[in-house]
């Protein structure tokens, strides 16, 4: 049963105007399918490969008339294509990064940092957040993106719930500990499950990117999902990605999911600028004993060996795991902490790789 706001948002649509044909895009039948949900639009344009770079105007049209309809929160227009394709044409000029520059997003901003890791349970989004509120104490204008739409973890680790309000049909960003942040989980009820589809979790990640209004960034750090899958894919596809940090555990099974992370962000020519080791040993609050539960330097071992920089090791305490649980970072609530120190190094580090110049003559690729 087509909801209200759904049948809203189809009559809107009738009034969009394909170029090409005349016609409108419903009648034209290039409307592949709506999908609504808690106000959150997405709208698949159907068209064959080899004219989706010259639809993109359309695919903005589309996006603004949505977005004019009454109780649509935000709203994502993406292209699919459904038949084969006729051999492309000749790439647009790739902008910084090798990526066309009609295909980019986030061109605000300096520096798109991904932290990631090859499996879950590794202490990423922990990472993410201290090393996005490590940049920014060093007076940089920093962005935090909550790449995970299914497990987003943003709004427990900054410790607010608050819903983001709107501008001129933009979301504005939560701003918190001198921070600008998205994350799904401030659109949603922390507790509903985001039982989507893959091009429907593809359409918020890049809704979040596109209909937000971050302005301009020296950097923006982005907590991605674990894994090698749609986001990592979509993120390298459309972001002029600057690098990544991978984020594992001593252990040989988070190495092994680890060294496919780094291969896979090697096959799509995204810098990885190092590799953390996390939970590297626990040192007793009481005693002080050292124990290294997950093992200890396997993270160092495993750079040099796939030729990565190596950026620190950060060590199991009750402390970060508590202040991560009430939303305070430990770079903040603690920071004359050896863990606040070892996260400042870290970001030092990569911020100091990040804001490079790009080498002439750097690889490039462009995926379509």
């Amino acid at each position: 049963m087509v909801s209200g706001l759904e049948a809203a948002v189809r009559a809107a649509l009738a009034g969009v105007r394909d170029p090409a044909s005349g016609r409108d895009v419903v009648s034209a039948g290039l409307l592949g399918g709506v999908a609504v949900r808690d106000g959150m639009v997405q709208v698949e344009v159907s068209v064959p490969r080899e004219r989706a770079r010259a639809m993109e105007p359309l695919r903005a049209a589309v996006e603004a008339a949505v977005r004019k309809v009454p109780g649509v929160l935000s709203a994502s227009v993406v292209l699919t294509a459904h038949r084969e394709a006729a051999p492309a044409p000749a790439a647009a000029p790739p902008a910084a990064g090798g990526r066309p520059a009609a295909a980019m997003l986030l061109q605000e901003v300096g520096a798109v940092i991904a932290v990631a890791s090859g499996k879950g349970g590794v202490g990423k989004s922990t990472t993410a957040v201290n090393l996005a509120v490590a940049l920014a104490g060093k007076g940089l204008r920093v962005g935090l993106l909550d790449a995970d739409v299914y497990g987003p973890s943003l709004p427990q680790m900054l410790g607010t719930h608050e819903k983001p309000r709107t501008a001129e049909g933009r979301i504005l960003p939560i701003e918190r500990w001198g921070l600008k942040a998205m994350s799904i989980g401030f659109l949603v009820d922390q507790e509903t499950p985001m039982v989507w589809r893959g091009p429907m979790v593809m359409g918020a990640l890049e809704q979040m990117m596109s209909g937000v209004e971050w302005g301009a960034l020296d950097a923006m750090v982005v907590d991605m999902p674990p894994g090698t899958g749609d986001t990592q894919l979509t993120m390298s596809q459309r972001v002029a990605l600057r690098g990544a940090v991978i984020v594992s555990t001593p252990q040989d099974v988070a190495l092994l999911d680890a060294r496919r992370g780094i291969r896979m962000f090697e096959k799509v020519s995204v810098p990885v600028l190092g590799l953390v080791e996390n939970m590297s040993y626990f040192c007793c609050p009481n005693c002080n004993h050292r124990s290294e539960i997950f093992g200890h330097g396997g993270a160092r071992a495993e750079a040099a060996r796939l030729g990565v920089e190596f950026l620190g090791e950060l060590p199991l305490t009750l402390a970060v795991r508590e202040l991560s649980d009430a939303g305070k970072p430990v770079v903040l609530a603690a920071p004359d902490s050896h863990e606040a120190a070892a996260y400042r190094a870290i970001a030092d580090r990569v911020w100091e790789k990040a804001s490079a110049p790009l080498a002439a003559g750097a690889p490039r690729i462009v995926v379509d």
